[in-house]
């Protein structure tokens, strides 16, 4: 692409920084609008918006245009995490939740096969826009079909979530999330323990992201790994987020989220302390990279369906709208970050710097605990 535009490639991270500013925007704003139009309605409007900047996106004949279309590419991403990522909190169990994100890393798996596809066949990489951009206007219609189902299910008796969890306030559950008041942002960040939640979910998104982008670099680079064996066991940390997604669902509930993030992070810190081990043989860093991924596989979903019942019903959509933005913000910057810490110390600190961002996440997730436990 940076090619056909004339650019620099590096001019990819000011994509990734509009992209960003775009969903913490309208994360942060996904509440109000939710409350006002419905969780259907703001999903299929995201969805379609996404669907728009693709094809705007296979259209950009130069680089100015790219950064036009990812103003609506970013408000539809982040309108529509924060508005589905509540919805499901609200009226689904925790299974539900982790079978939700675990299609993501489906997504996340495809999409590199599409545009692999779209290279080789001649199309280039605005057919593989294109060819995306389809399945997000099929969806779109799909979503805006359904549109009574939404509003059915938004005036069903809430699902109740694991027995261990704590139980949310009845006040909270008198009234659809639609009808209820505007919670505003400074409202919001005096609840106590949502500072809590937000550095947590920052610090696991900050973890999650860099392993992607920099687990390949870190075994090929400093542990001296073939190319295409680093590549494909760090494609096994996203293999695992999804599969143990999926396996986690069968016995979410019975588990409960609390559980779910405290045993996830315990699992990354054991595949971090893995790949920290100075072995002669690699495979226990492999491995540990493998287990690295399964264990973070319940701790997105489990932090966000947790939201509902750790700060009540009313409260939760403006406080999955910070946690997306808090997320947004920790896939950004910490990635780059390590790669500047990298240049100036060594590759080797990758698993230190995972180690490091696990331990935050459990530190401030079980004060969380603590805090909810003395309400």
């Amino acid at each position: 692409m940076h090619q056909d535009l004339g650019v620099p490639q590096s001019f990819a991270g000011i994509l990734t920084m509009v992209i960003a500013i775009g969903t913490i925007f309208s994360s942060l704003a996904s509440e109000r609008l939710t409350r006002r139009f419905g969780a259907g309605a703001v999903t299929a409007v995201s969805v379609g918006l996404t669907a728009t900047a693709l094809f705007g996106f296979s259209f950009s004949g130069s680089f100015w245009m790219l950064c036009l279309w990812a103003i609506p590419y970013g408000l539809g991403a982040g309108a529509v995490d924060a508005a589905l990522n509540n919805y499901v909190a609200l009226h689904y169990a925790a299974r539900h939740m982790n079978w939700l994100h675990s299609f993501w890393g489906v997504g996340a798996s495809i999409s590199p096969l599409i545009m692999s596809h779209a290279l080789t066949s001649g199309m280039g990489w605005p057919g593989a826009y294109n060819v995306v951009a389809v399945i997000q206007i099929i969806l779109t219609v799909a979503l805006v079909l359904t549109l009574p189902l939404w509003r059915k299910v938004n005036t069903m008796t809430p699902r109740s979530h694991s027995r261990t969890e704590v139980e949310a306030d009845p006040e909270d559950i008198k009234a659809p999330a639609t009808e209820a008041a505007h919670v505003p942002l400074t409202q919001v960040l005096k609840i106590p323990g949502v500072m809590l939640v937000l550095a947590a979910f920052f610090a696991y998104c900050a973890l999650e992201n860099t392993s992607i982008l920099w687990a390949t670099t870190y075994l090929a680079g400093d542990r001296g790994v073939h190319p295409a064996t680093a590549a494909a066991f760090a494609s096994f940390f996203l293999l695992g987020i999804t599969g143990g997604r999926f396996l986690a669902g069968f016995f979410a509930d019975r588990i409960g989220d609390r559980n779910l993030i405290r045993g996830g992070f315990m699992m990354v810190g054991i595949g971090g302390l893995m790949l920290l081990l100075p072995l002669e043989t690699n495979g226990v860093a492999l491995a540990g990279l493998a287990i690295a991924g399964l264990g973070s596989a319940p701790i997105y979903p489990a932090i966000i369906h947790s939201t509902p019942a750790n700060f009540g019903r009313h409260n939760s959509h403006a406080i999955i709208g910070i946690q997306m933005a808090a997320a947004y913000l920790g896939s950004t910057l910490m990635p780059p970050l390590f790669g500047v810490l990298s240049s100036w110390v060594g590759l080797w600190l990758f698993p230190l710097f995972v180690l490091l961002l696990a331990a935050m996440g459990m530190i401030f997730s079980e004060r969380l605990n603590r805090l909810v436990d003395a309400k």
